[in-house]
């Protein structure tokens, strides 16, 4: 499974980075405001620093001004994403940025319907939001189990891009049951290695280590 993190703070994403954790990086106008950058200029930045894709989000609503917005996106860098809302409007706008040749991340999903209907209009990505239903007392990880159905019934090509991860356990459940990508805050990913036996089986060591008197170097 590929992790995408779900931020716009360039420091948090050039220390995952480093240890090989980031295969990609969600941005939406949120996260741009939080970081207190121009949308243009933080997203040119993360493109220099990620070689995967980096989704970009418009702001438009009708298809027309989504296209040319995605196509203005889309020019910051090779390896831009644009993100469409799925909408009737952002359908329209995925299938023709798509034809173009554009990575595509159609965004805010909540039905496998919707997602039925992205990969038709030849979406990269899909993004099913699991918080988001957990919320509403909907288990979000029935909808990653609902698309991973319908995408393997039909061959459809599109990526399940796990989003509104909001614990260590929903990363785990949607890579057994299959998701492509997950994206996921910093700290998200950071607690993924953590377990309280690591620690305590870590502490042991380092007191007989400290009794033997042992030195590597």
């Amino acid at each position: 499974m590929k992790f995408f993190v779900d931020t716009a703070e360039i420091d948090a994403i050039a220390e995952l980075n480093d240890t090989g954790m980031v295969d990609g990086v969600t941005t939406n106008p949120s996260l741009i405001l939080k970081s207190g950058r121009d949308i243009l200029e933080v997203t040119k930045e993360i493109c220099d620093l990620v070689d995967g894709p980096v989704s970009a989000e418009v702001v438009a609503t009708d298809a027309d001004d989504m296209i040319a917005e995605g196509r203005k996106l889309a020019t910051i860098a090779d390896n831009i994403a644009v993100k469409l809302p799925l909408t009737w409007d952002g359908l329209k706008a995925c299938k023709v940025l798509s034809g173009e040749g554009n990575m595509v991340n159609v965004t805010l999903c909540f039905s496998g319907n919707q997602a039925l209907l992205a990969a038709k209009a030849g979406a990269t990505f899909i993004s099913p939001f699991i918080g988001r239903l957990d919320d509403m007392s909907i288990d979000g990880l029935d909808l990653i189990e609902d698309i991973r159905t319908i995408y393997d019934n039909y061959g459809f090509e599109t990526q399940i891009l796990a989003a509104s991860i909001r614990s260590v356990n929903h990363v785990q459940d949607c890579a057994k049951i299959g998701a492509d990508v997950m994206t996921a805050p910093p700290d998200v990913i950071k607690k993924l290695a953590g377990h309280p036996l690591t620690d305590k089986g870590l502490e042991q060591f380092l007191k007989d280590a400290a009794k033997a008197d042992i030195k590597i170097v």
